[in-house]
């Protein structure tokens, strides 16, 4: 007996790519009965501003065999049996290892990495030709506890005054869920070492001007209510759900770019697998044009040795991550306290 699969006919540059969804009834959302075959819709849906958001990017893929509502696992190499379209280029891991990692090129490789129970798509900050070389500042504003997305929203419009202060256009996403991402196009000219220094330089200077309401603290014992600049999503292999990406929640949300002046009254709730192809296609895509004029981060290196010069040194990295130079002790601080 033949099994149950349907067939997407996928426009893209090359033409049409005819893409096999097996299990295309498979429910993904049980709360919402959102299928397999309604996230790669979505996919094509959203095809050409995905791409441009993602694409050309090692990318990591977060995907869900029984849905959202069951395991999950990343795949960072090329999952086996990607049609001859689909390209991978080798990137380099924290542990100096080397793995190949697949490239969206057109919406066609989105749809087939839904067709592999991909859910949430994790593309790295840097071009797969240069993939040592971030051309993209991120800042996860992720609330704490007792906080929520109404309170990482004028930490976002705080710091994005930040970020002009030192030439560096800031533009804004949903995170899906109760955060905010905010990104700046820069030029791809410092590793991925020196591209966290920055973020940790803007994220010093965001705490300066908001100290009750924003932290750089990593430990969450010291965080309390407020919202936390995540710095180190900025690492070499860190990455965040991409703009347009769903996110494996109950709802169904997106990760939804957003103009400035919508984010003060933004619900990311409303954005969601079923609604943000209507919106794409009401409003066109708000991060259209946003890699087009990228600038150097040198203003926030001088910030950072700025912060140097007057004691604020290395912060605390990833726990998979070899002990970095100048890092203090990865030790709790309540832990240390006691010791």
């Amino acid at each position: 007996m033949a099994s149950d699969a349907t067939v997407l006919t996928v426009a893209g540059p090359d033409g049409d790519r005819a893409v096999r969804i097996s299990s295309p009834t498979r429910v993904l959302w049980p709360a919402l009965g959102i299928t397999k075959l309604d996230l790669a819709e979505y996919l094509v849906a959203v095809g050409d501003a995905f791409v441009r958001a993602n694409g050309d990017r090692p990318v990591s893929l977060q995907r869900f065999p029984d849905g959202v509502e069951g395991e999950f696992f990343f795949s960072k190499n090329l999952p086996k049996g990607a049609p001859e379209f689909i390209r991978a280029v080798t990137v380099t891991y924290p542990s100096a290892r080397a793995h190949p990692q697949m490239i969206i090129d057109e919406p066609a490789a989105a749809v087939w990495a839904a067709q592999m129970n991909t859910i949430v798509f994790h593309p790295w900050a840097s071009r797969a030709e240069t993939s040592d070389l971030p051309d993209q500042l991120r800042i996860d504003l992720d609330p704490q506890p007792g906080t929520d997305f109404s309170d990482a929203v004028p930490a976002a419009i705080e710091l994005r005054a930040v970020l002009a202060e030192v030439g560096l256009t800031a533009w804004v996403k949903t995170s899906g869920n109760r955060g905010v991402h905010v990104y700046a196009p820069i030029r791809a000219e410092h590793e991925f070492l020196d591209v966290r220094h920055a973020v940790i330089a803007a994220a010093r200077e965001l705490e300066r001007r908001m100290p009750d309401r924003v932290t750089t603290a990593w430990w969450k014992e010291e965080r309390g209510r407020r919202v936390f600049v995540d710095f180190n999503q900025a690492n070499r292999d860190r990455t965040i759900a991409g703009a347009y990406s769903p996110r494996a929640l109950p709802s169904a949300t997106v990760s939804m770019p957003l103009t400035w002046d919508e984010l003060p009254t933004a619900d990311p709730s409303e954005h969601t697998v079923r609604s943000a192809p209507e919106r794409l296609c009401m409003t066109g895509d708000p991060w259209e044009t946003m890699g087009e004029e990228p600038a150097a981060i040198d203003g926030l290196l001088e910030w950072w040795e700025r912060d140097l010069a007057n004691g604020l040194g290395e912060l605390p990295f990833p726990p998979d991550y070899p002990k970095m130079p100048g890092e203090p002790p990865r030790v709790q601080p309540s832990r240390a306290r006691k010791g």
